[in-house]
């Protein structure tokens, strides 16, 4: 369709009832696989056979003791997969949560005490922003070496921001209403204030921000792996994958499509929910 962004296209997607049952139902999978993983693995990620080496999926002439083929070394590609949607999985969701407690934490700062804490907060908000993320990663993983730990919470500091602005925003609004100044003049203190009345009335754009943040936390953790700053051996993630793949994408594409086509509908299956719960949760658009 001409003029047609690919955002457009999604939520227009986003909006049949087929596609959100598809993407929740992927989703779904998703969760078991990561947490079914020790029970779904049919051999252990470092388990190698050299004589089995860049077998075939079992669909183009492989053996069905390797459904996904095998990589450079003879690992079984499909238990590479199911440790690697955990990991992947688990970077994602602790990046989200620690962005989202970060920026809503700090939003709430920067809405109560005003002034000079709120400068200070806003002028960290303009630097993450004007910053590109994936440099900061880069320079941090250099300088600091890596990390599980240290990766995920790196993860965390990305679009913390967001939640910052919002939560920033929204409370000031909420100030301005009856119901905040109602509840401080009954003697309620600031965690009372902010925790039990005003973040449940701004959780559902909260939400929908973590919806846009998962997906951006699993695109950048595989760019990462894919340099080799990301996860690294033994553990294996769906970014790791798809950089050792490259060097035999002629020879055996399998090793970077499996990965790649999980990355692919997993961020897709996100945005579709997270456009759908949008509308579901903004009064506006009801």
């Amino acid at each position: 369709m001409p003029g047609s962004t690919l955002g457009d296209i999604v939520r227009r997607i986003g909006r049949l009832p087929f596609a959100i049952g598809l993407a929740a139902l992927w989703l779904v999978l998703m969760v078991v696989v990561a947490l079914g993983a020790d029970f779904l693995m049919p051999y252990s990620i470092t388990a190698f056979d050299l004589k089995a080496r860049l077998s075939p999926p079992l669909l183009f002439g492989g053996v069905i003791s390797h459904p996904l083929g095998t990589d450079e070394l003879g690992r079984d590609v499909l238990s590479r997969l199911i440790m690697s949607i955990r990991i992947s999985l688990l970077i994602a969701l602790f990046g989200t949560l620690i962005a989202a407690t970060l920026g809503t934490a700090l939003g709430f700062l920067a809405a109560h005490f005003r002034r000079h804490v709120e400068t200070l907060i806003l002028m960290a908000i303009d630097f993450q922003a004007s910053m590109p993320f994936m440099i900061i990663a880069l320079s941090v993983l250099a300088f600091f070496g890596n990390s599980l730990p240290l990766f995920v919470a790196l993860m965390g500091f990305h679009s913390w921001e967001r939640y910052a602005r919002i939560t920033r925003g929204l409370t000031l609004a909420a100030n301005e209403q009856g119901y905040a100044s109602a509840v401080r003049q009954l003697g309620a203190g600031p965690g009372r204030i902010y925790g039990l009345h005003i973040l449940p009335n701004i959780a559902s754009t909260l939400i929908v921000s973590m919806t846009l943040t998962f997906p951006e936390i699993i695109l950048l953790e595989s760019g990462l792996s894919f340099l080799g700053l990301g996860v690294q051996p033994p553990l294996t993630s769906l970014g790791n994958m798809v950089g050792y793949g490259r060097e035999y994408i002629t020879r055996a594409p399998w090793i970077m499509l499996a990965p790649a086509t999980v990355i692919v509908l997993t961020t897709l299956s996100i945005s579709i929910l997270g456009d759908w719960l949008r509308d579901k949760l903004d009064p506006t658009l009801r």
